[in-house]
């Protein structure tokens, strides 16, 4: 089955009782039982609730995974996938990733044992040299947040294998319509749920996708205990927003493409960072395991200086000034003072984040009213 059919089709059936073909909102906390242990697959939705189960379902379809679980945020998603880990296991992440996975890793979970190495992923060998036998998990994001910066998938699963390590991917980005985590050895794919597969900036969720029966046990067991499950209403809501999945993304690739090319010939930009272009690193891995380049893009000014990027986004007319991405809407950000505020300014610079760097959410408006909308602001 392709992805626009499993999209549409996967985990969800015309509800039994109606007939009705969107999968029924589920808004109940409990369930009658025939007898005590005798009931029809659910108890307490919390544990399970059957819209949350589509949506989880659908969402381990477009994966090519066999598990799904869905959370409350991305970073619910990505609690759970720490607390599998142990005090004294270490960690080996990218050192340019979003600012609240950041805040996680360092202020709730270093504090019980758990060590976070951060480096530049782009060079397989930086993340070799990091591996030890404490070594139990590679945190991968790719394109990375907001440097758009591209991590060999293939490369780090032969790295997390070689010392039995788990390899994680935060698939954010590049959502599941470009690329499959999974398929290049990946042990769990991560998503927050809110960006590109809602994709209406009306929702907050994150999910997990893995198809290792172990990982699901443990999965399913911390997300029932913990509780950080979504809703049923955002589960119909995100069901409805992956049926247009991969016609949303056709128009945020091809939007995305040209104001990239636009931004580069432009006077007052000084770096655009799209992995579309033959210069960007790491672009013919991006080209191997990605299907096109999505609509994230950042850029820097000439000058780099604060003042200038705080002028443009708030100039701009359709691009709205917001946190979040992936929505139909266009959207605009300083991650400097926005998204990774939250990470030490020294340690941004390290990893390109520097004070005139914008990044971009290209929507999937006509891409002739966005690209006047920058050249007005940028003027």
């Amino acid at each position: 089955m392709k992805f626009g059919t499993k999209a549409i089709h996967a985990g969800v059936h015309p509800d039994e009782s109606t007939g009705a073909i969107m999968t029924p909102i589920y808004q109940t906390s409990t369930y009658v039982q025939d007898g005590v242990g005798n009931h029809k697959g659910y108890e307490y939705s919390r544990t399970l609730n059957p819209t949350r189960h589509a949506l989880e379902k659908n969402i381990a379809a477009i994966e090519n995974g066999k598990y799904g679980a869905c959370f409350g945020s991305g970073l619910a998603a990505i609690d759970c996938i720490i607390k599998m880990l142990n005090p004294g296991d270490e960690v080996i992440s990218t050192n340019d990733l979003y600012g609240g996975t950041y805040r996680l890793f360092r202020t709730i979970f270093e504090k019980y044992g758990i060590k976070f190495h951060f480096t530049a992923m782009q060079d397989a060998s930086a993340v070799s040299d990091l591996v030890n036998e404490n070594t139990k998990l590679i945190w991968v994001e790719t394109p990375t947040n907001p440097m758009m910066n591209i991590i060999d998938i293939k490369a780090m699963s032969a790295i997390a294998k070689s010392c039995g390590a788990w390899l994680c991917v935060d698939n954010t980005f590049a959502t599941p319509y470009l690329q499959n985590p999974l398929d290049l050895g990946a042990d769990i794919v991560m998503h927050s749920v809110t960006k590109y597969l809602g994709g209406h900036s009306d929702v907050v969720m994150g999910a997990l996708v893995t198809s290792d029966d172990a990982i699901a046990a443990e999965m399913y067991r911390i997300q029932n205990s913990s509780g950080a499950v979504t809703a049923p209403m955002d589960s119909f809501l995100v069901l409805r927003g992956i049926k247009t999945l991969h016609l949303r993304m056709q128009r945020h690739c091809e939007n995305g493409e040209k104001i990239a090319h636009f931004l580069k010939g432009h006077a007052k930009v000084d770096k655009v960072y799209w992995p579309g272009f033959e210069d960007h690193p790491n672009h013919n891995v991006a080209k191997d395991q990605m299907r096109g380049f999505g609509g994230m893009i950042s850029f820097t000014l000439k000058g780099n200086k604060i003042e200038d990027a705080h002028e443009i986004v708030k100039k701009v007319e359709l691009f709205a000034l917001a946190e979040s991405l992936g929505g139909v809407e266009s959207l605009i950000g300083h991650p400097a003072t926005m998204t990774h505020a939250s990470i030490p300014k020294e340690e941004r610079e390290k990893s390109g984040v520097v004070d005139s760097l914008i990044r971009l959410s290209v929507g999937v408006e006509d891409v002739e009213d966005l690209i006047a909308d920058l050249e007005q602001a940028l003027s």
